[in-house]
Formats: C-alpha cells, structure tokens, sequence
C-alpha cells in the first residue's frame, strides 16, 4: 500500500511569517526540524493505518528543506530540482492515495503565507472558472491519475479550502489564521497527536479511485500588467485582461506543465522594487 506526501513548508507547524520558510534564515533552519517533524507524524499514521510505503515530495521553494537525517526510516524522500510535476512528482507513479502536508491557502485569500507558486506576484487563480490554491489544482491532477487525497493539513483557512476541493479528506488544522504573518499555533507535540491520528484514520479511504480525464482551462491574474504582457509571450496562453492570461490544456498534466512555465516567465519579468 504505497502512500505519497507531498510536503509544503508555510502550512507546517509554528509558521508564520516569510523568514521561517525562506532557504539560508536562521529561522528557516529551526523549522526545517518542525517541518520534518509534521511529516515523521504523518508517516507514522499512515503506517498504522496499513501503508506500507510512503514517498515523501518536498515541495517547497528548493525543494531541499526537509532533513533527511531525521525523516522516519519508514519512508522515502524525494528532494530537488527540477521535477516535470513539480509539487507532484510521482502521483503518475500509482499510489494509493496523497497527502498535502503543510498546504496553505491560494492568493488573494485569506490564509497564512497564502499565494499560489509566486509569493506575492499573482493575486489570483482560477482552474475552470473557480478560483484555486495549489491544494486545488493539486487534487485536480491526482484526480486525474485517479489517486484520492487522503489528508490536508496546514492552517484553518487551508482545511477550509480543502472541504470543498477534497470534501471526503481528512482535515488538520496546525494554527489557526490571525494575519497571513500571524497565528495562534499548536505545539509540535499537540500538532503531532492530530497528525499521527488524522493520517491513520485516512488510510480507511486508500486505494484507487476512477481516473477523472478531461480538458481544463486555467487563469492567472498577476498584481503588474507587465507580467501578464511576458506570460502572453508563451504559445497558446493569451492575455484576457490588462493583469490577466489564460490558456486551454487537454489534460491537466499538461495544465500545470503549462502554469509552471507561466510563473515562471512572469518571475523572471520581475524587477526589484517596482516588480
């Protein structure tokens, strides 16, 4: 019974603000070991629960936060770049379900650290006319390989996004959003409780579920014409608006194959202050 994590860092336990996530701060250095440990709880509860693999997708920024010398023995980690599927790399490889640890909400909600892949460049997402956070379209991919999200967990505001994009999901809320820098948070070891208990709980919904195939339409509104006038540069993405491009895919691999290439483009138009 093979399980795959896939494991952001602004929804993991104690996170609040940009210097706990950012590669190099010594605050990032102190929460890559409560980062890691959100997972070894996760990985934990899927065992109990009967996986008996689980490979773990470091998806954040470098994708080289976790501590490998302090993950459970039990699973496997995938770190670095550059991976086709990015944040899921892997859900194309059949496993029995996914879990998004540490998620967060989407730009241009409320949320701890909300975005979507940009920080603070685009202020919205909309997946087939509804908008969407990196959970969203994250579900809509595993969807199509037909693997069933088992558990989210990050803030309260990320748990509510949940329920509507993975409604039969496990839910854990790490912190409770006061400000996107601010919040009320549960100490690892609590944390770790209702991780552990909430993953094991999950594994009652593994095992594959029908493929959902289909063509999906993505939109990415940025804060700076600019950089919606450098995404349009790409084949097949259009500009809809002043701040806005969109573009058509056949499948939602190739989606967010083609949404990785539009943030990427747009972050290289940025420039410094002005963005």
């Amino acid at each position: 019974m093979r399980i795959m994590i896939s494991a952001d860092m602004e929804g993991a336990t104690g996170v609040t603000w940009t210097d706990d996530v950012v590669p190099g701060t010594e605050q990032w250095q102190r929460f890559r070991t409560l980062f890691t440990g959100d997972v070894n709880a996760a990985v934990a509860g899927l065992h109990d629960g009967g996986a008996t693999d689980v490979l773990v997708n470091e998806a954040h920024s470098s994708q080289r936060n976790l501590l490998l010398e302090q993950l459970d023995p039990r699973a496997r980690m995938l770190t670095g770049r550059h991976k086709p599927l990015s944040m899921m790399q892997g859900i194309d490889s059949g496993p029995a379900g996914v879990v998004f640890l540490g998620y967060h909400a989407g730009a241009g909600a409320d949320g701890v650290l909300s975005h979507t892949y940009l920080e603070n460049q685009i202020t919205g997402v909309w997946l087939d006319g509804v908008a969407a956070s990196e959970g969203r379209l994250n579900a809509a991919l595993a969807a199509e390989y037909g693997v069933p999200v088992l558990l989210v967990t990050g803030d309260d505001k990320t748990c509510e996004d949940a329920a509507d994009y993975a409604p039969g999901a496990e839910l854990v809320a790490v912190k409770e959003c006061v400000s996107r820098y601010a919040a009320i948070c549960l100490p690892p070891s609590r944390a770790a409780e209702l991780l552990t208990s909430a993953a094991a709980r999950a594994m009652t919904r593994a095992g594959a579920v029908e493929p959902a195939p289909g063509a999906h339409r993505i939109e990415v509104e940025f804060d700076a014409s600019h950089l919606a006038q450098a995404a349009a540069v790409i084949p097949t993405v259009d500009q809809v608006g002043v701040r806005r491009v969109g573009f058509d895919a056949p499948n939602m691999t190739e989606a967010m194959k083609a949404f990785k290439v539009v943030t990427a483009i747009a972050a290289g138009a940025v420039q410094g202050k002005y963005g």
